[in-house]
């Protein structure tokens, strides 16, 4: 066996190994949180029952509903919590291949993309859904008693969810695509009024109809893209200058040049 083929089989191991402690890790916040997984599934649907009439309740469709969402939700916030040990496993796997400067580059973009996305998700919950759902709860006829499927709301929030974090994600795109040489800052303002219209209109498709909540996801998107462009220009080195501080020699300079070399060849003879 080469050992191009030893050296390879070696990183498959390393990579089973290490996504076998991010599965435990995730598998032991899991059933630890298990006997709580009714408690955390009503903390999750807080904001909507906030918003319903008094004595109703989501509803089950499925026979065996009540007890998945449950299961999946818990699921979701254990990935959560296990997120920095699954973080710090691929940080070790894919560390010892880059360069001294991408790893102290790496190691920020990681932590802010995490604690970024997070915050998305918080922002969701604390100040999205009740605005969403006390709209809804006030367009809907009197004539209408809501009582929301709990699997239907589960897709709703997660799709939020995500919808929310990748979008406080894009100070870490705007800051790769600099360093990456994609795109230069000059050229980020330059289109800036494209960006805003294109968060607006990302925010009409993804959000539920409603004019607040596509202000919501397009405003933050809209700050956080000029957030971006700061931190960008901020950590962006300027191109060296190769050729600004040579000078070319004079001719006296480079008479005298002559003069010492032929001396010193004359010496060595």
């Amino acid at each position: 066996m080469s050992e191009m083929q030893e050296t390879f089989i070696a990183h498959l191991v390393e990579l089973r190994d290490r996504l076998l402690r991010a599965v435990v890790a995730l598998v032991v916040v899991f059933i630890c949180l298990m006997p709580w997984a009714s408690e955390i599934y009503d903390v999750l649907a807080k904001p909507m029952m906030d918003t319903l009439p008094e004595g109703t309740h989501m509803i089950a469709t499925g026979v065996v509903t009540p007890f998945f969402v449950p299961v999946k939700v818990t699921m979701m916030v254990a990935f959560v919590l296990a997120l920095p040990v699954v973080l710090y496993q691929a940080w070790a796997f894919v560390a010892p291949g880059l360069y001294a400067h991408e790893r102290k580059l790496a190691i920020p973009l990681v932590a802010g993309s995490t604690m970024l996305f997070l915050v998305g998700m918080a922002f969701c919950y604390f100040f999205v859904f009740g605005t969403v759902f006390h709209f809804i709860a006030e367009f809907a006829p009197k004539s209408i008693v809501p009582a929301p499927d709990i699997e239907q709301y589960l897709s709703f929030v997660m799709s939020m969810f995500i919808a929310f974090g990748l979008t406080f994600e894009v100070p870490i795109a705007v800051i790769l695509l600099v360093k990456a040489g994609v795109v230069s800052v000059a050229k980020l303002k330059e289109i800036r009024p494209y960006v805003v219209v294109g968060a607006f209109v990302v925010a009409a498709i993804i959000t539920p109809p409603d004019v607040i909540s596509q202000f919501m996801l397009a405003v933050p998107m809209c700050l956080l893209y000029e957030l971006g462009i700061m931190l960008a220009n901020m950590i962006s080195k300027p191109a060296a200058k190769s050729g600004s501080d040579y000078a070319a020699p004079t001719a006296v300079e480079m008479d005298r040049e002559l003069d010492r070399i032929e001396d010193a060849e004359r010496d060595s003879k």
